[in-house]
């Protein structure tokens, strides 16, 4: 059984993504991170950095369980446990390097540029367009390296494609303003689509909707997310 630490933001989308690719048996923990549970002393024993996604498999290596925490790390781990979604062996440093192209880029200026063009309580017009530059030019990468191509790695449907998956999927907020915001990036809108289509990326959209996570955006909730602002 994996113990699944799940609030609804783009890391988290991954590992839904990929066990229900995988079809493993797992139970949702919700997390909420607008209430500051992520902060909590239980949730910090999964997960030091106070962050979700994070998981314990209960019947890791040995029949131990063990505690897998951010969204790359829980990928590689489910993916070399279950042998499925990692990649054929000569493609592994290509994997590697995309899963940290992802990881590190693609993701948190994406990240960033969300938060200061929505989030922050000042609309700073060079930080926003220092993140939604980056987040643009991460997003050319991928687009560039999608010619030609269905997949991210080698020929086959991968970690990596849940990965960029995550982060694609919030474009519109990535590129707030823009109605068609994939429109610039014609092979990451066929590749999107193709992994929307899988019925696993249905049931995956479906994970911790029937739980009611808070959406205010008060007081507690800015402490709970930018503790570091306080």
């Amino acid at each position: 059984m994996i113990r699944f630490y799940f609030h609804p933001t783009p890391n988290p989308a991954k590992i839904a993504l990929f066990l229900e690719e995988a079809g493993l048996d797992y139970e949702v923990v919700p997390t909420d991170t607008s209430k500051g549970e992520q902060h909590t002393p239980e949730f910090r024993t999964i997960n030091p950095n106070g962050k979700v996604p994070a998981i314990v498999d209960t019947d890791g290596p040995g029949g131990n369980a063990v505690r897998v925490f951010d969204s790359t790390a829980i990928l590689l781990y489910l993916a070399e446990k279950t042998g499925r979604f990692n990649g054929a062996p000569e493609d592994r440093g290509e994997l590697l390097s995309w899963l940290s192209f992802i990881g590190t880029g693609l993701g948190p200026f994406s990240g960033q540029a969300v938060h200061f063009q929505l989030a922050a309580p000042e609309k700073l017009p060079y930080v926003i367009n220092r993140y939604r530059r980056e987040a643009e030019r991460h997003y050319q990468v991928l687009e560039d390296h999608l010619n030609g191509r269905e997949y991210i790695v080698g020929n086959d449907y991968s970690i990596a494609d849940m990965s960029a998956w995550g982060w694609i999927n919030m474009a519109e907020r990535v590129f707030s303003g823009d109605d068609n915001p994939l429109a610039a990036f014609p092979n990451i809108k066929r590749w999107f689509e193709l992994i929307e289509d899988r019925p696993a990326a249905i049931r995956a959209r479906l994970v911790g909707t029937d739980h009611p996570f808070k959406k205010e955006r008060d007081e507690e909730t800015l402490r709970a997310l930018f503790p570091s602002n306080y």
